[in-house]
């Protein structure tokens, strides 16, 4: 099976009245662009060289408008109709309120782009569900992942991985648990509010947090904060201390906590809220993410789940750097296999945050307990010391179900 692309120019719609912002449309043409160029999918317009018959071009997904019933799956009636009467304000109206806003702007077409964005969203979740396409990718704005239950913040109307999730799950009765994996800079702090209480959902995030100083300014974005009610233990925060972080730092968080704690969860569905605001080159995050960094993130979540797996922009400023990125993620959602990371190792500072995130998570996880019991490991230790000078034995761990990542891969020798 070949994958997906959700686009759809309309989204470029969405736009301020008045001056520059750095959440410009040309985010997701540029992307598009990107990949016509490369010859994964035909459009006349660009360059695009590819056969709609070869099995390695992309299957384009149609968006759609998200229907009000799907977005007051997680959103209010108030906030819908805010949106919705932003259609009949003026253009003096429309700069007041974006203004009075917190880091949102509005105009007369936002409600249909956050629509479509969100339906995007939706359809791309659906398809991969359904089995049309093996993976995909929507590129998709406004993003979403500050957008609350109540409000739009943070150049967030509709809040469109959550609004997918939970219509993927009333469409799609198997798929009882999904992982939201964001490694926007940014927190997800709507996503968070949505799922809090929700253990059919898992929300982990990668975030710069430095003591609730870095937007969206929120103290529930710290580690400490798990989940509550049936939820407790769903909710996985890793928040960075400082900027500048490098490829090393993400791959050890995947390596020492995400994939572990993904693994044990066994989720039905991946989302990625794929913001690039972590990538080299983007002002707004301040850190140094390849896009061999991306692509090394989005191959180890394609272990799970069987692979089924869609990839949902949110953030992302600088526009050689998001495309640039996006590109590498779905070189990877096709079947290649990553570039080389040039600098593999975490800085100490990363390290210990992970650490302190390894155990707040004992709690709640079987294999963070085990990883923390000093007595368990030591035993473990000395099985293996015994087992190799006795019988030149030595022990590998065992996946019962590789998934599609490992298709026509070696594992071990």
């Amino acid at each position: 099976m070949a994958t997906g692309l959700c686009y759809d120019r309309r989204m470029t719609s969405h736009r301020i009245v008045k001056g520059e912002h750095p959440e410009d449309p040309k985010r997701i043409s540029v992307i598009y662009e990107m990949i016509v160029e490369s010859g994964f999918v035909n459009d006349p317009k660009f360059s695009g060289t590819s056969n709609p018959e070869d099995p390695g071009s992309m299957v384009r997904i149609e968006a759609r408008e998200a229907t009000e019933h799907e977005i007051g799956l997680i959103h209010s009636r108030s906030q819908f109709e805010f949106v919705q009467e932003l259609e009949d304000r003026g253009d003096d109206e429309l700069i007041i309120m974006t203004h009075k806003a917190d880091s949102v702007y509005f105009n007369r077409h936002t409600f249909m782009c956050s629509k479509l964005s969100c339906g995007g969203a939706i359809e791309t979740c659906l398809r991969v569900a359904q089995g049309h396409v093996k993976n995909a990718i929507a590129v998709v704005r406004p993003p979403g992942h500050h957008a609350t239950p109540d409000r739009p913040m943070g150049f967030c109307i509709f809040n469109n991985v959550c609004v997918a999730a939970k219509a993927l799950q009333e469409r799609m009765p198997d798929i009882k648990k999904i992982l939201i994996l964001d490694w926007d800079i940014h927190h997800g702090n709507g996503t968070q509010d949505a799922f809090y209480n929700d253990p059919s959902v898992l929300y982990i995030s990668l975030h710069r947090f430095e003591d609730g100083t870095f937007y969206p300014n929120d103290p529930k974005g710290d580690s400490k904060f798990c989940g509550e009610g049936q939820g407790t233990g769903f909710n996985v925060n890793i928040p960075w201390t400082e900027g500048g972080k490098l490829d090393g730092d993400y791959i050890y968080a995947f390596q020492k906590l995400v994939m572990p704690i993904a693994l044990e969860y066994n989720p039905d569905f991946v989302i990625i809220s794929a913001g690039f605001d972590a990538a080299a080159g983007d002002e707004l995050g301040e850190c140094y993410i390849t896009p061999a960094g991306f692509a090394h993130m989005t191959y180890m979540l394609m272990s799970l789940a069987n692979g089924k797996m869609a990839v949902c922009l949110e953030g992302g400023y600088n526009l050689s750097s998001i495309s640039n990125s996006a590109l590498a993620v779905i070189k990877v959602l096709m079947g290649e296999a990553p570039e080389k990371i040039l600098d593999p190792v975490a800085s100490p500072a990363a390290a210990k945050v992970i650490q302190e995130c390894i155990n707040i998570q004992m709690r709640y996880w079987r294999w963070a307990s085990e990883r923390g019991n000093g007595l368990s490991l030591g035993v473990r230790a000395w099985q293996e010391k015994f087992l190799w000078e006795k019988y030149k034995m030595s022990s590998a761990p065992v996946m019962h179900k590789s998934g599609l990542v490992f298709d026509n891969a070696l594992l071990m020798s």
